[in-house]
């Protein structure tokens, strides 16, 4: 497994601070990769109820038990650590969380991740757009590749030094994505790309290599030339510890760093959907919606199951 020597400490938190991300290549074995892969299949065959996934071509969100009839390699698993210890392990290997506490400058809370079998060929974006820290700069991530990445199979492609491009103000004044602006988002780091001579470069890797970027790197998906070939990965995101703990989050501790315990991202399906092979999660519907837990505790509702049918789906409550 790769390490960060003492010696290269300083140069490779320099070549961060200068190109906006570092390539550590073979950090993982492929013995451990594969050990990662299975435990995330046995999650899954597991868990069916408790993960979500996202579907890039629909824009839908669902559990993954209702996954049947979809096309499984071209979803993106959201927040699979929640329900897998080797996700979170691999995400917060002790190597890999001192090399990302060194980077952030405080320990990496893991907050999210993502595990895909194809390319995403998502635009052009930065990650604090959508996962903005409360202290500027305090976001790190890490891609890991799952299997070797195929020229066509839709690398990930980046912009080296993008991540000094002076934040983009939306119109409420924060740096947080607004749905309505992303166009002029759009505008605004295309033209400074070209201003600043930046050229986007692809990270073709090998099977165990890890690529940390910083929150403002912009990067995106290269459609895949070959829709048939794969590009299994799994994207990591992570806050600053400083940031979680004023946010009150809870944040339980694993090797160097950290991993955000919450509930897993609320999906919206109709109530017909639940049944035996896909359970109604009444703990995590009432911990979501205090005000119906106390609905149930009054005697209104039977369950947040009962609420959930007659009157929290058409209110647009997410389970």
């Amino acid at each position: 497994m790769g390490r960060i020597g003492e010696p290269e400490l300083g140069e490779a938190t320099s070549q961060f601070e200068r190109d906006g991300y570092l390539v550590l290549e073979g950090f993982f074995t492929g013995a451990r990769i594969d050990r990662a892969r299975e435990a995330a299949r046995a999650a899954l065959r597991a868990n069916p109820g408790r993960v979500v996934f996202d579907c890039p071509e629909t824009g839908r969100r669902s559990l993954w038990s209702q996954a049947d009839g979809c096309a499984a390699a071209r979803l993106r698993l959201v927040d699979l650590y929640l329900v897998c210890e080797e996700v979170r392990q691999i995400a917060l290997d002790p190597a890999l969380s001192t090399a990302l506490e060194d980077l952030l400058g405080e320990p990496a809370v893991l907050c999210n991740s993502v595990n895909v079998e194809r390319g995403s060929a998502r635009s052009r974006h930065t990650d604090s757009l959508h996962l903005t820290p409360r202290t500027p700069h305090r976001l790190i991530s890490s891609w890991i590749a799952l299997e070797d990445t195929h020229p066509d199979s839709g690398p990930l492609v980046y912009y080296p030094g993008s991540h000094r491009i002076p934040l983009y103000v939306f119109n409420d004044g924060t740096h947080h994505a607004s749905p309505a602006e992303i166009p002029d988002w759009h505008d605004y780091i295309d033209v400074q790309l070209r201003l600043r001579g930046l050229k986007e470069k692809a990270f073709l890797a090998r099977k165990g290599d890890v690529f940390l970027w910083h929150a403002n790197l912009v990067h995106s998906g290269r459609p895949a030339r070959d829709p048939k070939l794969s590009r299994a990965s799994q994207v990591n995101h992570y806050f600053g510890r400083s940031d979680c703990l004023k946010r009150g989050l809870r944040i339980l501790p694993l090797n160097r760093g950290y991993w955000l315990s919450r509930l897993r991202q609320p999906v919206r399906m109709e109530p017909c959907a639940f049944g035996a092979h896909c359970p109604f999660p009444e703990e995590d519907y009432l911990e979501r919606h205090p005000d119906v837990r106390q609905a149930v505790d009054s005697g209104e509702f039977v369950s947040g199951s009962e609420h959930y049918r007659t009157l929290g789906f058409r209110e647009g409550r997410g389970v």
